[in-house]
């Protein structure tokens, strides 16, 4: 792992040791809310909450200190969220504006679909395997924090996300079958290094959001948000994966999100987000916080790959010498 300023170094240095040796002391009021160094720190704590870092000890995913230093990192990104976000409480209106199809598009998947290269593809297959190889693990995090009709649909959709029982049908499998057609690692944050902050701030969002109680609105929606734009999103790109003759597991995942999505849109808005606002109405300015947020770190990300593609170039990172925690 590569770190990409103090912030990040600091928690690289950290985890290299053993939990209770050494205290997390990083300073971070300073930090860019959405640059490399704070979201990198972030997501390598993040990651101690789901599959662990390797050689890292697991003690640390509670030390005090590092949840502390967590903590405050959490603050400064949640602010700045909440600082380039409208706010509300038009649950309703929220929704209905992630339905309204600008035309002509001009977002990733219209550039894909309409005149995108292999190479593009594969770069946000790249991008997309920081969330995807764990697709649908934050929002689990809701379920235990819901109650009577919102926490059995929420399972439902969850159920099918996990592939309904059969591993091999589960959405993050069937991503990493598409990375593996593509020639891409399948490996577990095999991409970690080579992804942008703007990348990285869309995965935090929903650790964000899944770890703390308060904020189980707003991971719900965006949830909602997230299925209610995949269905379109996903059609586009099927159609650019069968204009470049990629390989069926690559258009799989993506004509699997068509259908999926399009049920788990609805049971969404009517039995999680619905019957949540019935029984906690005052959760209403979260829920549309999270679609807001949602929107606002997805355009950040669309935007940097447009430029980066638009002028020839790759929107990777450029590999950089610093220290390094064993994989």
């Amino acid at each position: 792992m590569i770190s990409r300023g103090p912030l990040s170094e600091e928690v690289v240095n950290v985890l290299s040791q053993p939990p209770g040796s050494v205290r997390p002391l990083g300073r971070v009021v300073a930090a860019d809310p959405f640059g490399d160094d704070l979201q990198l720190a972030l997501h390598l704590c993040y990651e101690l909450h789901y599959q662990g870092l390797p050689g890292v000890d697991a003690r640390w995913e509670w030390d005090p200190d590092l949840l502390r230093m967590r903590g405050a990192m959490e603050r400064v990104f949640e602010d700045a969220l909440r600082a380039e976000t409208p706010g509300g409480e038009d649950v309703a209106a929220a929704f209905d504006g992630l339905l309204v199809e600008h035309v002509p598009g001009s977002g990733p998947s219209h550039f894909l679909r309409d005149q995108g290269e292999w190479w593009h593809l594969r770069e946000l297959f790249t991008h997309r395997s920081i969330y995807h190889l764990k697709e649908a693990d934050p929002h689990a995090w809701a379920i235990p924090r819901l109650r009577g009709r919102a926490k059995a649909a929420l399972v439902a959709v969850e159920f099918d996300e996990y592939g309904g029982g059969r591993p091999e049908r589960a959405h993050a499998r069937l991503f990493a079958d598409l990375l593996e057609a593509a020639g891409l690692s399948a490996d577990y944050l095999g991409y970690l290094d080579d992804v942008p902050a703007c990348t990285l701030a869309t995965v935090n969002m929903m650790s964000l959001f899944g770890l703390h109680r308060r904020l189980r609105g707003a991971l719900v929606g965006h949830l909602a948000a997230a299925e209610i734009t995949t269905g379109p999103s996903a059609q586009r790109m099927e159609r650019a994966l069968r204009r470049l003759d990629a390989p069926e597991a690559c258009v799989h995942f993506y004509t699997e999100h068509i259908e999926a999505d399009a049920v788990h849109e609805q049971v969404l808005r009517r039995d999680i987000v619905g019957d949540l606002l019935e029984h906690e109405p005052e959760l209403a300015a979260d829920v549309v916080f999270g679609v807001r947020a949602t929107e606002l770190l997805e355009q950040r990300l669309a935007d940097h790959l447009l430029d980066a593609w638009g002028a020839g170039r790759s929107s990777l990172r450029e590999p950089q010498e610093s220290r390094t925690l064993s994989r």
